[in-house]
């Protein structure tokens, strides 16, 4: 039977509790309601509960800074020029041929040890023989006509003296002598040409040096025209090599003869080779508008290890100074970050100056300071309260692990 509510409701004094009579079937809906949805009201009870508490953990804990650091030592600070170059001979010598012709012999070969006036190769020299011995007995001819015609005068000048002869035939005669004198003296220069093309068959070395390089078979016809064929490449010494360097146009200021140089070569990547700077040429060579010059640099190469056209990765020192106190550039680039202790005011450096951070007592301290020489992986400290041993700091890092929290972790 349902229940009614009373009327007189509204008369009712305030604050007196109002029974609502519901039914039982409606009672019984709450409360089926009420029982479906609780897990979820207890569910976001806890995840409040553990969030607040981890907030609450994680804001309370503070993780100390790990510093890495490295010792200021004195040691040598070099400032170099680096660049790119080709091992070569001091000198190299081209040899070639002045007459044409077949190639007969080959008497020097690739690495063949000359000495000067060595025949490395012949020319047949058949043609400018036959020219030669034609020219020698012309020569011969011509030499006896004069001596003919030289005997001829002699006799007529003694005639002229004794009055049995005109003086104009003794004349006549003297004129021819002088002619035959004429021939003779080209007869002679042809003769000097013809044996010179003849020596020329012969191909010599002209110095004493190591073949690097021939460019001629057996066999072989060369033709001497406008320009000289090359036969031979001779290096005068292979134990005095030097290092063409394309030094860029930013470097070439601060180079000068006399530097010390070192680079490195392919073949000996674990070897590193000495020289000194020996000559600046002014002759630029531009690359795609890149202008370089070519700085050469002297070798000892007693145990010739070097070979001609190598590739040279060079370094030029510039500037070098010993024994300095230095420190790495990586502590002139660090500073404070949020893993760091925020330092005490009086420890911050002051704006404009160069410093560097020093581990004292377990904390970062700025320390100011003036620099010098920098060679790319060092700096040269010229003042500052810094000494050899004091330990920069150069990076940081939070603990994860180093310390444990201020509150306990929560239960979950």
């Amino acid at each position: 039977m349902v229940m009614s509510v009373s009327r007189d409701l509204e008369t009712k004094p305030r604050g007196k509790v109002v029974n609502f009579p519901v039914s039982r079937t409606a009672a019984r809906r709450v409360g089926a309601g009420l029982r479906r949805h609780w897990p979820i009201g207890a569910a976001l009870a806890i995840i409040v509960a553990v969030g607040g508490a981890a907030l609450f953990w994680i804001l309370g804990t503070k993780s100390p800074a790990r510093y890495a650091t490295t010792q200021v030592t004195r040691g040598t600070i070099a400032r170099t020029a680096t660049a790119t170059g080709t091992v070569n001979p001091v000198l190299t010598i081209i040899v070639g041929t002045y007459v044409s012709g077949v190639i007969q012999n080959i008497y020097c070969d690739y690495n063949t040890q000359v000495r000067a006036g060595q025949v490395c190769a012949r020319i047949d020299p058949r043609p400018y023989q036959a020219t030669f011995d034609q020219y020698s007995a012309q020569l011969a001819r011509d030499q006896a006509i004069l001596d003919k015609d030289g005997k001829d005068l002699a006799r007529y000048q003694q005639l002229v003296s004794e009055n049995s002869i005109a003086r104009q035939q003794s004349e006549d005669q003297a004129y021819l002598v002088s002619q035959d004198e004429g021939t003779v003296k080209v007869d002679q220069a042809l003769v000097e040409s013809a044996k010179l093309n003849l020596d020329y068959t012969d191909i010599v070395s002209p110095v004493d040096g190591t073949v690097v390089s021939r460019d001629v078979t057996g066999g072989q016809t060369v033709a001497a025209s406008f320009q000289t064929p090359t036969l031979f490449l001779i290096a005068t010494d292979l134990k005095q090599m030097e290092v063409d360097t394309n030094t860029s146009e930013d470097d070439i200021g601060s180079i000068k003869v006399g530097d010390k140089a070192t680079f490195t070569v392919d073949a000996f990547p674990q070897r590193t080779f000495a020289g000194t700077v020996t000559q600046l040429r002014q002759s630029p060579q531009t690359v795609q508008n890149v202008v370089t010059y070519d700085v050469v640099i002297g070798v000892d190469n007693s145990d010739l290890a070097l070979l001609p056209g190598m590739t040279a990765s060079t370094e030029i020192i510039v500037e070098q100074k010993d024994d300095v106190l230095r420190v790495p550039n990586q502590a002139l680039r660090y500073r404070p970050g949020a893993a760091a202790n925020t330092p005490a005011a009086s420890t911050l450096p002051r704006a404009g100056h160069e410093h560097v951070w020093v581990l004292r007592g377990g904390e970062p301290i700025a320390v100011a300071i003036t620099t010098g020489l920098d060679d790319g992986n060092f700096t040269e400290i010229v003042q500052g309260d810094l000494h050899a041993g004091d330990l920069v700091v150069t990076a940081e890092a939070a603990a994860a692990d180093s310390g444990k929290s201020a509150l306990p972790a929560p239960r979950l």
